[in-house]
């Protein structure tokens, strides 16, 4: 069950218009890592989670503050859009021309002056973006990548505006995304300390069906030399193991020949004459 407070997390005031920075801010709204993302992400792994508990519990303790961010952006691109220019005439001043340029047509057109579900170019926001796999390790390495992508993107919009209520919120914004990033890691962390799953994910997957040879070996398979330098090729590994360097890739497989595929796919078989072809086309009716 969901209760609406009216009150934001944190306030969403800018100091002027600014069409064009409204623009720009959809991305955090409504892009690939954008705060839709993230509140649906951490919410279905919440609801879909098998573990009752601390680990479920968190997960929708941060997929509704997730929320509160979605609407805390979507009221700031409201803001930003009030007493923007709506035409070419009403534009004063070459600053107020650009800016109308390069304001999104559709915050108008569409939503009558507000933000939506849809990134800075207007593409339209993807449920594809959630995962929700049931394994926690996976699903928490996912979410703190969410995070850092978050902030990343919240930082550069940071020197795109000179509006100090912009950026104050923006101030918020990286705050939080620093804070679950360190939350998502602890929570890794924990995953390991109560014995419930590790590296590699899946742990529980038998590592009998692992092929040996294969499991440490670093395969160099560009011209870059210095890639040799790091621990992923030299060691020690996370799990404490020495990795082996194959120096250059070696093929472990045959050249592979395909057989005359069926003659009802109409593809052009590799010799006329065989014995397979002449199987497949027994099949026609």
């Amino acid at each position: 069950m969901f209760s609406h407070v009216h009150e934001l997390q944190f306030e969403a005031k800018p100091d002027g218009p600014d069409a064009a920075f409204a623009r720009r801010f959809q991305e955090v709204l409504g892009g690939k890592w954008g705060e839709m993302t993230v509140a649906m992400q951490y919410l279905y792994q919440g609801w879909n989670c098998r573990l009752p508990g601390k680990y479920k519990d968190m997960l929708l303790d941060i997929g509704t503050e997730e929320l509160a961010h979605v609407e805390m952006i979507t009221t700031m691109i409201a803001r930003l859009l009030d007493a923007a220019p709506l035409t070419e005439d009403e534009a004063k001043g070459d600053s107020l021309k650009a800016n109308w340029a390069h304001q999104n047509p559709q915050h108008y057109i569409e939503n009558g002056g507000g933000g939506y579900p849809r990134d800075s170019m207007g593409n339209p926001w993807q449920g594809a973006f959630v995962t929700a796999s049931g394994n926690l390790y996976a699903d928490f390495s996912l979410n703190a990548v969410a995070e850092m992508q978050g902030r990343l993107q919240v930082a550069r919009l940071f020197h795109m505006t000179d509006d100090p209520g912009v950026k104050q919120l923006i101030r918020f914004l990286v705050t939080r995304d620093h804070m679950h990033q360190l939350q998502w890691l602890s929570a890794l962390e924990e995953l390991k300390s109560d014995g419930l799953e590790d590296l590699p994910v899946p742990e529980a997957f038998s590592r009998d069906e692992e092929l040996d040879e294969f499991a440490r070996l670093y395969v160099h398979a560009s011209d870059g030399a210095q890639a040799l330098e790091g621990r992923w090729a030299q060691g020690p590994l996370v799990d404490g193991s020495a990795p082996a360097v194959e120096a250059t890739p070696t093929a472990h497989g045959d050249r592979p020949t395909l057989p005359p595929g069926d003659p009802r796919l109409y593809g052009t078989p590799g010799d006329a004459s065989s014995s397979l072809l002449q199987k497949a086309k027994d099949l026609l009716p």
